[in-house]
């Protein structure tokens, strides 16, 4: 399921992955950051942690290990990473992925 355009049109993020591999839409406020995360490829996250993380899968899937736990994350599903704890993910090609971050500066907004 493609975004709708005018989530498209939102502006990307500067991450330290490839272009190729992830794409993303963002909306920044005062206190907290929405994501959305299309993965043209298969990607294995490394492990790392940071403030409060919530996130649901739209579409495909995610292997995620948060705290030690590991568990698949489907369409529907949601997902909570409290601040602090390590996590890290395997999340297969075709995913779209809405994050919401705790840091309204988790990213720079690319541009």
């Amino acid at each position: 399921m493609p975004l709708p355009a005018f989530i498209r049109a939102l502006p990307a993020l500067d991450l330290p992955f490839p272009d190729d591999a992830v794409r993303t839409n963002a909306v920044r406020s005062d206190t907290g950051l929405v994501v959305f995360f299309t993965f043209l490829k298969d990607f294995d996250l490394p492990p790392h942690s940071q403030k409060g993380q919530y996130g649901t899968v739209l579409e495909g899937s995610i292997e995620l290990t948060a705290g030690g736990v590991t568990r698949r994350i489907r369409p529907g599903e949601p997902y909570d990473i409290p601040a602090g704890t390590v996590h890290s993910a395997r999340i297969a090609a075709g995913t779209l992925v809405m994050d919401v971050f705790e840091e309204p500066d988790r990213y720079p907004l690319r541009g």
